[in-house]
């Protein structure tokens, strides 16, 4: 993937502002979830559409605190286990607590059906993105951002590259390295340091 074709990273502002905005919507808790799924869970746009309730709760059928995402809602094997971020999880019981018993076993639907598609979701946030003006966002740029802070942080946790590939999903850690954008500011202050 060229650098100029990939979907920009959100900043900390960016984010804020969107979930300001979203809190506006018509339907301002589900999403404000598929928002932070993609943010503060590095998910794709198929994941968001395919997750069910059984991939996000315990066995006592409340809301978990990691994410079970199966292969079948991934990317062809790329099913993983996510430590579930404290605002997904107060996203995900805030949302639960406005579905009625018959909405189903996948977590976002809309008015129509108890699912939605992959498609819809890139759409919403295509929607969002240009109403706040953001140029080159899309429904990636969650994720990249979520795979981009992961790879910042992971060192001062005492983990690796490989954790951040294994919480994005990829078979190959090529692939994680495209994601994370470049820090300048990082890289004039370690050559400073050398």
């Amino acid at each position: 993937m060229g650098l100029g074709k990939q979907a920009k990273t959100l900043s900390n502002g960016q984010a804020q502002a969107t979930l300001s905005y979203l809190s506006t919507t018509r339907y301002p808790e589900r999403n404000r979830l598929i928002f932070l799924l993609s943010s503060k869970a590095g998910f794709r746009a198929k994941e968001i559409a395919r997750l069910t309730w059984r991939m996000v709760c315990d066995a006592a059928g409340q809301v978990g605190h990691a994410i079970h995402l199966s292969d079948a809602a991934s990317k062809g094997t790329s099913g993983r286990v996510i430590p579930m971020h404290p605002e997904v999880r107060t996203a995900l019981i805030a949302y639960r607590q406005t579905m009625t018993k018959a909405s189903g076993d996948y977590v976002i639907g809309t008015e129509r059906s108890a699912c939605t598609s992959p498609q819809a979701i890139v759409n919403m946030f295509q929607r969002w993105y240009r109403h706040l003006g953001f140029v080159g966002c899309s429904s990636h740029s969650g994720r990249r951002t979520f795979i981009t802070g992961a790879a910042r942080k992971i060192s001062t946790v005492g983990g690796s590259l490989r954790d951040v590939q294994a919480l994005a999903g990829h078979s190959n850690l090529r692939t994680t390295q495209r994601y994370i954008e470049e820090n300048a500011d990082a890289q004039r202050k370690v050559v400073q340091q050398l």
